[in-house]
């Protein structure tokens, strides 16, 4: 006897060609440009012994910290005009518009890379689109994602005495240690996702996509959205706290522009070698932990139940812990260091 597929399991994607089924959230996706490559425009195939560029620091701190300044930029110049700071609510409103505003542009920007310099494996399998049944949910989830996190922010640290001005000078260690500090905390549930039947079923469908673009970076069950999008954030904040930093506001909305570039980066799986603009590189340079776009792009894409690579920030608790995978196309001797990428801030 046959076992019926769940058809939720399936990754057919034909809704971009026929637009007679579409509701508010194929348009919302189409009127934004969310795609991971353009229909109309070729994208490059290379062999994976071809070589690639890469992507500076220095180009990865510049596009961050200028998305993640205007606000303060815009903020800062009220205060000075009227005297007086913008309330909660304002300010969960505008800072939940700037996010969405900053990984739209992200998006439009990787597209365009995408286009130059291919994808990993591409000479074998194209990107996945959004499935067919899954559109609304994802859409809701990258709602979800903008909207809940500056909230938690808000509710946390947000006082309206402080502004922007008053960000903590022990701003540049916080953003360090909080990719570090969360990687650990995402690892462990990570990974316990992976190992026990019991979680496992939550992160499954997360697994259906072997070759992920930056939309499917939340294509997940609730439950694990839950954790992706507020509690592991939230045990990033409180440990940076219980060890006595400020992490007021502003410290933490930086925080966060770093991880959310980091983490569409790292479902994009364009062809370039980048690893995260982490202010403690160099530390994590000396334990060979630096995480690369290939990591987590090898992590779904060779595995299943049973993966490898279960950091999404680092690599460091993957060495620590000894689930480190090889990778294949990012090979030291694969990357043209004589060929550096200039992120396109404005464009």
């Amino acid at each position: 006897m046959s076992v019926q597929r769940d058809p939720r399991d399936s990754m057919t994607s034909t809704w971009r060609k026929d637009r007679k089924q579409w509701t508010i959230f194929h348009y919302l996706i189409d009127w934004l440009q969310l795609y991971g490559s353009n229909m109309d425009q070729d994208v490059p195939v290379f062999k994976k012994t071809d070589k690639m560029a890469w992507i500076p620091h220095i180009e990865q701190h510049k596009w961050i910290v200028l998305h993640a300044l205007w606000p303060f930029a815009v903020q800062q110049a009220y205060i000075s005009l009227y005297g007086k700071n913008w309330s909660p609510v304002f300010s969960f409103i505008f800072y939940n518009v700037a996010f969405t505003l900053n990984a739209v542009h992200q998006l439009h920007m990787m597209r365009g890379l995408g286009h130059i310099h291919g994808f990993l494996d591409g000479d074998v399998h194209g990107r996945d689109e959004i499935p067919d049944h899954s559109v609304g949910s994802v859409v809701r989830s990258l709602i979800s994602t903008a909207t809940f996190r500056p909230m938690m922010s808000v509710f946390l640290a947000y006082r309206t005495s402080q502004g922007p001005l008053t960000m903590s000078l022990w701003t540049p260690v916080e953003i360090g240690l909080y990719g570090i500090i969360l990687d650990f905390w995402f690892y462990w549930y990570h990974r316990c996702m992976h190992h026990f039947d019991g979680l496992w079923k939550f992160h499954r469908r997360h697994h259906l996509t072997k070759h992920p673009n930056p939309l499917l970076t939340l294509y997940a069950d609730t439950e694990q959205e839950i954790f992706d999008i507020a509690i592991i954030p939230l045990m990033t904040y409180l440990t940076l706290r219980f060890m006595g930093f400020p992490m007021g506001f502003y410290d933490w909305w930086l925080c966060h522009q770093y991880i959310v570039f980091t983490e569409l980066w790292g479902h994009s799986g364009i062809r370039v070698y980048a690893t995260p603009a982490n202010p403690l590189a160099l530390f994590l340079r000396f334990f060979d932990a630096e995480l690369a776009i290939e990591d987590h792009d090898l992590h779904h894409r060779k595995g299943w139940k049973k993966s490898m690579n279960y950091g999404k920030q680092t690599l460091l608790w993957d060495r620590a812990f000894k689930t480190a995978g090889d990778r294949i196309e990012t090979k030291p001797e694969l990357v043209d260091y004589n060929s550096p990428i200039t992120l396109n801030v404005f464009g």
